[in-house]
């Protein structure tokens, strides 16, 4: 069979401003839901909220009825890697809850990941929310101009899988965004150096990490949606929609909002990595 060739849409500059506006929109969204989120919650009430506040700031879910999806959040809990459908499930103590979220608004998509921490969890599980928001930085810091996909891919996956001994995700993707939720190219978060899409100024893509505690290896549910890690075993998801530049990618989405909301909600766990820990000048 031909493979069919892909159609990469690179964005100008007026384009990119209008991204960033629905990345913001992602961002509050996330913001808006942070203090709601604690045990005892039913993950339904969080799709609720998130989509009351996108629909009062004139933009649209991306996620709602997107291949029938039939909520305006996925939130995937414990072993549930992406793609959970919300439900009366409440949330319980010990939880790690990763809620991906999509808006559209003036025609552009965006699109960010976050997973969060309900109350405590035991060390070994931290680390991998500190290990996978890491290696989404890392990833970022190659999506520069004459780059190409398989340095980002490879930077995400030697961090978890050589350095930490994680299972990166390999059936899910990262994905070009604009007016489409899902565009070309595939980013992977595995693969080669020097191998791939070569990255050129104007590209915009979601970067994110899927990574589980134990094996790589998932199944998915009986619903057609929610995707789990097939040894039982927790996962994290980070995602920020970026724009490929010269020197420094342009980070579109942004987790300050959701943060300084944690820091008020006495039931959430913060997740610090070494990122956070160079932007603030305190030694990782």
């Amino acid at each position: 069979m031909f493979r069919k060739k892909k159609s990469i849409i690179y964005k100008t500059a007026e384009q990119i401003e209008l991204l960033r506006h629905s990345n913001t929109l992602v961002s509050k969204t996330h913001e808006a839901i942070v203090p709601f989120i604690k045990a005892g919650v039913k993950t339904i009430e969080l799709d609720k909220i998130a989509e009351t506040f996108i629909r009062d700031n004139n933009a649209i879910p991306a996620f709602k009825g997107y291949g029938d999806f039939p909520a305006s959040l996925c939130i995937s809990v414990n072993d549930e890697v992406v793609h959970g459908i919300p439900s009366n499930y409440e949330i319980k103590e010990g939880d790690v809850v990763s809620v991906d979220c999509g808006v559209e608004a003036n025609g552009f998509v965006g699109d960010s990941a976050y997973t969060y921490i309900v109350g405590e969890v035991p060390d070994e599980v931290m680390q991998l929310m500190i290990v996978t928001k890491d290696s989404l930085y890392l990833g970022i810091e190659q999506a520069v101009v004459g780059r190409r996909m398989g340095d980002l891919s490879f930077a995400i996956q030697s961090y978890c899988e050589k350095v930490h001994g994680y299972g990166i995700v390999r059936e899910l993707v990262g994905h070009g965004v604009g007016e489409n939720l899902h565009e070309d190219p595939e980013v992977p978060n595995f693969g080669k150096r020097g191998r791939g899409v070569k990255l050129q100024a104007g590209l915009t893509i979601a970067i994110e990490p899927m990574v589980n505690l134990g094996k790589r290896h998932v199944v998915q549910d009986d619903d057609g949606w929610t995707i789990r890690t097939k040894d039982g075993k927790p996962s994290a998801h980070y995602e920020h929609s970026v724009a490929v530049q010269k020197g420094k990618a342009d980070i579109l989405s942004t987790f300050e909002f959701t943060e300084a909301a944690i820091l008020k909600n006495t039931n959430l766990s913060p997740v610090v990595c070494n990122y956070d820990k160079r932007k603030t000048g305190e030694k990782a």
